[in-house]
């Protein structure tokens, strides 16, 4: 196994001081929104290996190690590094993106779409020529992007739509004369109409017009205060924005450390506050409803997003005789559990024929010989023997092949 180098990406919407206390380190003042791990041309992870077939000009010196990024290692021998069942069903290419993620302000309203549509989107915009940096482009690849995000500490968000009528008395709460309308459609019609035809009117709305709106609905929720004190929370952050609005329509949610919830296909979310441990599809698919200066298309949204009242559906995780506590979800491409590691307790066997990577978040356990502090990691390629022992918590991250 290889212990991991990761990179921490500085959003600005990250804490300051989240990770760096999670590492045992200084802050630097500036954000530190999420720590990657993984195999994401954007920010592989790195490991120390020397490279496969290298040589040295003395047969009794082995070849020198070097850093080198987890995506040449595994490009370098994809069915070596993640076992052959998991490249015929993925392709050569590690499936999921783990991640520590430190929420100091909410992050964009977003979906993510399913399968189908990310291949008939990123096919279109192929066709059409769309540069895949523009700003304008929505599909940066053709995957889709279920995720899961498990708390560390109390963590907040939203997640999937709340029955019309609870977002209609949300707003009508309020007293603010602007969101009549909304909420008087919200009452009318039937749920799927309802949803879509008041979040359509949210985000095509005057940008003057609405911007006024949020204020007063901002206004009336820090006088409340209580159940309408994160939407005030929310337009401090992002005053006269449209997804201050739309987020009323959504579910709010708050975790405790070890519960976790499971974002499908088509589910609008956003991440308010928090730390925890995030994983996905490796896509950069996203479609944001608001809450984000960058752009929203409107029309593509629509199609994507689906129009029903769902309950937040909290995870909490599955124990078996092993120890290992599973976080159950329909995906193949990552599979999520966690381990608390007891003093003097036999080592625990991870061994698998898919790749791993284990995550300490604290504690002081080992993973093979390699001693773990809280936030350090390893990559274990497939089959290659994986013991577990010592004192802490422990998440591995997998596949279904």
């Amino acid at each position: 196994m290889d212990r991991l180098s990761n990179t921490v990406r500085p959003y600005a919407w990250g804490s300051t001081t989240a990770i760096p206390a999670l590492l045992g380190i200084a802050p630097t003042g500036e954000p530190q929104a999420e720590m990657w791990m993984g195999a994401h041309p954007g920010a592989p992870s790195r490991i120390t290996r020397a490279a496969a077939g290298a040589r040295t000009s003395d047969a009794t010196t082995p070849p020198a190690a070097v850093e080198r990024p987890l995506t040449d290692v595994i490009a370098a021998d994809p069915a070596g590094e993640l076992g052959r069942a998991a490249v015929d069903k993925f392709g050569p290419r590690l499936p999921f993106l783990l991640k520590l993620l430190a929420a100091g302000a909410p992050l964009s309203l977003q979906v993510h779409p399913d399968l189908a549509q990310a291949r008939q989107g990123y096919a279109d915009e192929e066709r059409r020529s769309v540069p895949v940096d523009a700003p304008h482009r929505t599909y940066k690849d053709a995957n889709h992007k279920p995720e899961l995000i498990c708390a560390l500490t109390p963590f907040d968000g939203l997640c999937g739509f709340r029955r019309p009528a609870e977002a209609a008395e949300a707003m009508e709460g309020l007293g603010v004369d602007s969101l009549k309308p909304y909420a008087d459609l919200l009452r009318a019609q039937p749920e799927e109409a309802a949803l879509r035809e008041v979040l359509t009117a949210i985000l095509t709305a005057d940008p003057a017009e609405m911007a006024e709106t949020v204020a007063a609905a901002a206004a009336a929720a820090e006088r409340i205060g209580g159940a309408y004190a994160p939407y005030a929370r929310i337009a401090h952050h992002f005053p006269g924005d449209a997804g201050v609005i739309a987020a009323m329509l959504l579910n709010y949610v708050q975790l405790q450390p070890g519960e976790a919830l499971f974002l499908g296909a088509g589910v609008p979310h956003a991440y308010l506050a928090g730390l925890g441990v995030e994983i996905m599809a490796n896509s950069d698919n996203v479609l944001r409803c608001g809450l984000t200066p960058k752009h929203i298309d409107v029309p593509e949204l629509l199609r994507i997003v689906r129009f029903e009242a769902t309950e937040p559906g909290i995870l909490r995780p599955e124990a078996s005789p092993s120890g290992e506590e599973l976080y159950e979800t329909p995906v193949d491409e990552f599979r999520l559990s966690r381990f608390d590691l007891s003093p003097g307790a036999a080592p625990v066997d991870l061994t698998v024929p898919t790749p791993q990577i284990l995550l300490c978040t604290a504690g002081t356990p080992k993973a093979g010989e390699l001693g773990l502090g809280p936030g350090q990691s390893v990559f274990v390629p497939a089959g290659e023997k994986a013991e577990v022992s010592g004192t802490g918590t422990l998440f591995r991250a997998t596949v279904v092949a």
